[in-house]
């Protein structure tokens, strides 16, 4: 019995066969990107998902023309110096005010 556990210890410890072993950093990232479900890979970061282009005209205009979505899922309207949760999602429009004039100063994804 004790030298079957042994046995096993010693084969615990002995190295993964070539074909198991970890690949390397580049391999993995490759690896990862395909094997995403469908759906779930990141736009390009150029990419206006969340249309942000089409409020660029609110820039300079009071809060209060900012129109009320439908859907405010997707969309955050926070003074510029207001705490915010830092995730990103391309998918949300985010709009920022100056708390102490109440101009729009940046309308943008994240």
């Amino acid at each position: 019995m004790i030298a079957l556990t042994g046995a096993l210890a010693l084969s615990a410890c002995a190295s993964p066969p070539p074909a198991a072993r970890p690949a390397t950093a580049p391999q993995a990232v490759a690896q990862a990107q395909q094997s995403q479900p469908v759906g779930t890979r990141m736009p390009q970061s150029d990419a206006d998902i969340c249309k942000a282009g089409e409020f660029q005209w609110l820039v300079g205009k009071p809060r209060s023309e900012i129109p009320v979505p439908v859907d405010v899922v997707n969309r955050r309207v926070a003074c510029t110096t207001c705490p915010v949760t830092e995730d990103y999602s391309p998918y949300r429009l985010n709009i920022f005010y100056n708390q102490q004039t109440g101009l729009v100063e940046q309308v943008r994804c994240g």
